[in-house]
């Protein structure tokens, strides 16, 4: 799920998140509108504040193999085998 959609879900999400990643609720607004890149340590801290509903994956979907690359299928599998 994105983060826009995951914020348009409940009125105050946005307020909640920010103080949950500490985090300004404009920021959290620029990254939801994708006006700017969520930082990939505020990914991780998303990720856990939205139980998962919410991912790395879905908050930087065309680079985060490069960030998180034990986050690949591959490495995946490897790490359950």
């Amino acid at each position: 799920m994105n983060l826009r959609t995951y914020l348009s879900a409940r009125r105050g999400h946005q307020a909640d998140l920010a103080r949950s990643i500490g985090a300004h609720e404009s920021d959290i607004s620029r990254w939801a509108n994708g006006s700017r890149p969520v930082p990939p340590v505020r990914c991780i801290a998303i990720e856990r504040a939205t139980a998962g509903a919410v991912t790395r994956r879905d908050l930087r979907p065309h680079d985060w193999q490069s960030i998180w690359p034990d986050l690949t299928p591959a490495r995946i599998e490897a790490a359950n085998a």
